[in-house]
């Protein structure tokens, strides 16, 4: 006994000496995160009379280190606005690039989910496996849309390293397949060391009606659009009111604020009173705009003395090829744009001049991104009422459009602009988004403002950057190490290189040497001042592939004098040339670039994605079962199938939606005026109706849809027969189906339509919600 007594008072006295001995980590070692507990310093007797208490001392951020700020605008190129020359005014932004540093040569990928992972995490966006945007996704290494967790979001690091975070708008981040409101949440902003969130998950969402989520939790907007609801509006003021909860009950800690609009990327939801204020301003057509934005620029010196105008593409019309109604509609549509960019820089100013009133402003780095990649031409050549209508092979006309040009922008639209103001747009360089092999894609203005270190305000800094440098740059003004390891898994080295010596030196010297560029089989690799391109067919046409890359046509610019791109000195130095294709192969095959994929919606709802729907054939949903994402929800599009919900029908005012699934475009089925209604929403360009030819009775009742495929081509639609009870009370002929997607962030809902509602009849009772009781909705796929 008394031997058992021994051995555990030495066993005890050995785990105590173990228990002093330091980790192999210190607590002043970040390497790797999180940080290991201190050890205890405090004593430990048999009571706590003859013990000393010991907190582990929470993590602080380093003395000094700033709040930060970064701000993103979505599909806005390098010359629309005023402060870079451009024809719409953002004095938001003028004010703030008066106070801070101005970037003329910094560059994203030329598309959004990529520009986004490369923004938060250092590495090159195929490193993280977003080698395109999410709903694109395949499966090669650097295009799965996994974020890679070997590529921590900047977000995670500061966190750990002792700060306040939150994002605020889009996201455009997660998997498809786990945007549902059932997660998993592990790639959501919170995953990813954002503490508070406010936004959407999708490339858009309408700025009238959106899809939002705070945190995990799929909630509506506070208000309508007929209330002054719009989108720019609400996250200002969300992101107002956490940076002062945050000052209110932390005023010591640092905060990270990331901000991304989802403007002005399509829809373009720009506020009629703005966009009035616009009228008759781009009457003289994008080819005039584009002399008159460069002419500007010159004069601010945004742009280099020797500088020259790209010429119009052949593949783009010129403005006086438009016929009249043409340039109504062509000029109305810029009109709305412009007014929507105006409306979104007084959004963020409202945030801007709430953060300069505080009193940390001096030492409050703002990082203001214009842009995530250049502007938009996925609207086709006459722009469109639905976004997504291009996508799907319909193109709008003119004669559409000018009907509802009143209402072009506003609630009960989610429009699209041409492409020819995209180039201009692009001034003075050549083409735009998702053509990442010339500058009109990849080249965007940044502004960094920060009093405490920024004191040169004038000067134009030129040196060449890119987005995986801004997660480099913030660490090195925090005044950390990104970590070798975070939450247990081995980082990827940085591909980004901080660029904090150009705060306080504009002419600091080049950090930046070699850069790759690639999204959808376009491409191009910059090395010490020159550039090789290689364009892969036009970012308007969006199905099909081109395939036969190696026909591609390759230039090379000498970026040190040839600030635009304007030069091809490709057939003067085919050696140089071809230096530089091998330096992209080696880059390709270094950062998982390899293969090459240019298809676009082909590659939507890829049937070898993790997903929970594949290999599914019966769906059966409960009430509350609501903002389903489009990509989780049944797949009916072209395929036959049934859909059967078991209700109860109230015996007066039996009235709203069984299911919906979609909004500008999708399907729903509901109940209005006694009848039993089946609606399906063409983008507008069609609506095909079918309506029970008697009453819905009373109490328990099966309703039923059955869809049957009739055609084999994409867009060929087939015949829809409503059931009440097993009995047919309605047929129809559905010309045609959409083949790929309905929207970009709608849902599938039971019991309501969420969001922007399928069908207009009961848009004004949105959500419209079923007045009856219903105990399941099952969906069978044929």
């Amino acid at each position: 006994m008394k031997r058992a007594i021994a051995v555990a008072v030495v066993l005890a006295l050995n785990l105590v000496a173990l228990s002093a001995v330091p980790s192999a980590q210190t607590a002043e070692d970040r390497t790797s995160l999180p940080t290991p507990a201190p050890p205890f310093k405090g004593t430990i007797g048999k009571t706590y009379k003859d013990s000393k208490e010991d907190f582990p001392t929470p993590v602080k951020a380093p003395a000094g280190a700033p709040n930060i700020v970064l701000i993103l605008l979505d599909d806005v190129g390098f010359g629309h606005t005023s402060t870079f020359g451009g024809p719409i005014q953002t004095p938001n932004l003028d004010k703030l690039a008066a106070r801070g540093a101005r970037y003329n040569r910094f560059h994203t990928t030329a598309i959004c989910s990529p520009t986004r992972a490369a923004l938060l995490s250092g590495r090159n966006h195929h490193q993280c496996g977003v080698g395109t945007i999410t709903e694109l996704c395949s499966g090669y290494p650097g295009y799965t849309g996994i974020w890679s967790s070997r590529c921590a979001c900047i977000a995670e690091i500061l966190r750990q390293f002792g700060y306040s975070t939150a994002m605020f708008g889009k996201w455009h981040l997660t998997p498809v397949w786990e945007t549902s409101p059932i997660g998993p949440f592990d790639r959501w902003p919170s995953g990813r060391g954002f503490e508070y969130s406010y936004g959407f998950h999708g490339g858009e969402t309408s700025q009238w009606e959106p899809n939002l989520f705070r945190n995990t939790t799929p909630v509506e907007a506070p208000a309508k659009a007929e209330q002054g609801y719009h989108l720019d509006r609400d996250l200002a003021d969300e992101a107002i009111g956490w940076i002062r909860k945050h000052q209110s009950v932390a005023p010591e800690k640092p905060y990270f604020a990331y901000y991304a609009t989802g403007s002005a990327h399509a829809p373009i939801h720009g506020p009629k009173q703005w966009a009035d204020k616009y009228k008759g301003k781009f009457n003289q057509g994008w080819d005039r705009l584009r002399e008159e934005t460069f002419e500007r620029q010159e004069k601010l010196g945004v742009i280099p003395a020797n500088a020259k105008l790209t010429p119009r593409h052949k593949e783009i019309p010129s403005w006086e090829s438009r016929s009249p109604d043409e340039k109504r509609l062509l000029a109305r549509e810029m009109e709305v744009f412009a007014g929507f960019l105006s409306h979104t820089d007084h959004q963020i100013g409202r945030l801007l001049d709430y953060v300069a009133s505080l009193p940390d402003a001096d030492n409050t780095m703002i990082m203001f991104i214009v842009g995530d990649n250049g502007p938009s031409g996925e609207g086709g050549m006459v722009g469109a009422l639905d976004a997504m209508q291009a996508q799907n092979g319909y193109p709008d006309t003119v004669e559409r459009q000018l009907k509802k040009l009143a209402e072009w922008g506003g609630p009960g639209t989610e429009p699209h602009i041409a492409v020819s103001w995209a180039w201009a747009a692009s001034t003075p360089f050549g083409w735009m988004k998702r053509v990442p092999s010339h500058l009109g894609g990849t080249r965007n203005p940044m502004i960094v403002v920060w009093p405490k270190q920024i004191k040169d305000n004038q000067a134009v800094r030129s040196q060449f950057l890119h987005v995986i440098d801004v997660a480099p740059t913030i660490c090195d003004a925090v005044g950390i190490q990104y970590p070798d390891s975070v939450n247990g898994v081995k980082q990827t080295p940085l591909a980004g290189v901080s660029f904090l010596k150009t705060f306080a030196d504009p002419k600091a010297p080049e950090v930046r040497t070699t850069q790759y560029f690639e999204v959808g089989g376009h491409r191009a690799i910059y090395h010490k001042g020159w550039m090789a391109s290689a364009r892969h067919g036009v970012p308007w046409e969006l199905i099909g592939s081109l395939g036969n890359f190696d026909r591609d046509k390759w230039e090379l610019y000498d970026l040190s004098k040839d600030f635009s791109q304007a030069d091809d000195l490709a057939a003067k130095q085919p050696d140089k040339l071809k230096a530089l294709q091998l330096l992209f192969d080696a880059e390709a095959k270094k950062y998982d670039v390899f293969p090459l994929d240019d298809r676009a919606v082909e590659r939507v709802g890829n049937p070898l994605q993790p997903s929970l729907i594949r290999g599914k054939t019966k769906f059966v949903y409960y009430p509350g079962a609501v903002r389903i994402t489009e990509a989780n929800a049944p797949p009916t599009k072209m395929r036959s199938h049934s859909i059967t919900a078991e209700v109860e029908i109230p015996k007066e005012d039996a009235e709203g939606v069984v299911v919906a699934c979609g909004g500008p475009a999708g399907y729903t089925i509901y109940v209005k005026g006694g009848k039993l209604i089946y609606e399906y929403n063409l983008f507008g360009l069609e609506r095909y109706t079918i309506t029970s030819s008697q009453d819905v009775p009373t109490g328990k009742v099966t309703l039923g849809f059955e869809y049957e495929q009739q055609g084999k081509e994409p867009g060929s639609g087939g015949v829809g027969r409503l059931y009440v009870d097993g009995k047919k009370v309605g047929e129809g002929k559905l010309e045609k189906q959409i083949p790929f997607i309905f929207s970009a962030s709608e849902s599938l809902d039971i019991g309501m339509d969420l969001g922007s509602t399928v069908s207009h009849v009961y848009h004004d009772e949105r959500p419209f919600a079923f007045s009856g009781k219903i105990e399941k909705v099952t969906f069978e796929l044929k």
